[in-house]
C-alpha cells in the first residue's frame, strides 16, 4: 500500500460534493457535554450548543462491509481513493458565524477542494482539502477547510525520527488524563470508528504507535473550550488548529493558552513538559 501515487487520478475527486442532514438533539447535546466533563448543565432545546459539536453531526452512516482496515469508511466515494494505509485528520480552519442550537435541523454540504502530494522523511504523503458549509434554518453557520493526510504504512520506509518540539508552558495550563474511556467515548458520540483511538492492539501492532492515539478534533475542542473560559465564557468566531505529532492515551495531556493579544489567542496541547502535540489558534471580532 505504500510507492508513487497517480496525482492526476487523484485530482479528478477535486470538486465532488456531498450533502447531507442531521438533527442537533438534547441527547446528543448531553453526550457531548459529559464526555468533556464541561462545566454546568449541558444545553437543552432551543439553546446554544457547544462550540465543535458539528464534528458530531452528519457523519456517514458506513455499513460494516463498507469500512476499511482501519475502520474508517473505504475511500473512493466522496474521497478520492488515495492507496495511502495511515489517515489522519491534519488541521482545520473553522469559521463561526452563528450559533448551532439544540433542535437545529442541521444541513452540510462538503467540497474536495485540494489534492495535492510530497514526499516526506516517512516516505510519500497525500493532502486531500475539503470545504464545509454548515447551514441551519437555511443561514449559514459554520464553515470549515479541513485538510486530511495520507501517509505510508509505519516502518515502510528507512528513517530517523526528528527530536520532537517541546512545548513551553502557556499563561493558563489545565490538565487532563486522555484516558481510553475518554477516547472510547468520544469515538462513540462522533461515531467515528478509527481504530487507533480505541483497539490497542491494533493501534501498536498495525500502525505502531505506542499507544492509543488521542484524536485531533478532541484535542482541538478541548482547546477551544479553553480559550473560551480564558476569555470570559465567550466562543471564538475563527478558530484554527494543526496536529504537530500525535498525543497518546493513558497519558497527562496539558492543555496551555497564551496570552490574549489584540483579540487573538495562541493555544496548544503537549505532554506536561514535553513533546507539542497541537497547535492552535482563536480570535474573537
Amino acid at each position: 500500500m505504500s510507492g508513487e501515487l497517480d496525482i492526476d487520478h487523484l485530482r479528478q475527486w477535486i470538486g465532488r460534493e456531498e450533502a447531507s442532514q442531521d438533527v442537533l438533539t438534547a441527547a446528543l447535546a448531553a453526550r457531548f457535554h459529559a464526555t468533556l466533563d464541561l462545566p454546568g448543565a449541558a444545553a437543552t432545546q432551543s439553546e446554544v450548543a457547544p462550540a465543535l459539536i458539528h464534528f458530531c453531526l452528519c457523519q456517514p452512516a458506513a455499513a460494516m462491509h463498507e469500512l476499511g482496515g482501519d475502520g474508517h469508511p473505504a475511500t473512493g466515494g466522496f474521497l478520492p481513493p488515495v492507496l495511502l494505509p495511515r489517515r489522519m485528520w491534519a488541521s482545520s480552519a473553522i469559521d463561526f458565524h452563528k450559533g448551532l442550537r439544540v433542535g437545529d435541523v442541521v444541513a452540510k454540504r462538503s467540497r474536495v477542494a485540494e489534492v495535492t502530494t510530497k514526499s516526506g522523511r516517512s516516505g510519500n504523503l497525500c493532502f486531500v482539502t475539503v470545504e464545509h458549509e454548515i447551514r441551519a434554518h437555511d443561514r449559514l453557520a459554520i464553515s470549515e477547510r479541513q485538510t486530511i493526510v495520507y501517509r505510508e504504512a509505519a516502518g515502510s520506509r528507512a528513517s530517523v525520527a526528528p527530536m520532537p518540539e517541546t512545548a513551553p508552558q502557556g499563561v493558563t495550563v489545565e490538565t487532563i488524563t486522555a484516558s481510553a474511556s475518554l477516547l472510547f467515548r468520544y469515538s462513540a458520540v462522533t461515531f467515528n470508528g478509527h481504530r487507533i483511538h480505541y483497539d490497542l492492539p491494533y493501534a501498536m501492532g498495525e500502525e505502531h504507535y505506542p499507544g492509543l492515539v488521542v484524536h485531533g478534533p478532541l484535542q482541538a475542542t478541548l482547546l477551544v473550550h479553553l480559550a473560551a473560559r480564558c476569555n470570559g465564557g465567550r466562543a471564538p468566531d475563527h478558530f484554527s488548529f494543526r496536529g504537530v505529532q500525535p498525543a497518546i492515551g493513558g497519558e497527562a495531556l496539558s492543555l496551555n493558552a497564551g496570552a490574549l493579544i489584540d483579540n487573538s489567542m495562541e493555544l496548544w496541547s503537549a505532554r506536561p513538559g514535553g513533546a507539542l502535540a497541537m497547535r492552535a489558534t482563536a480570535q474573537w471580532r
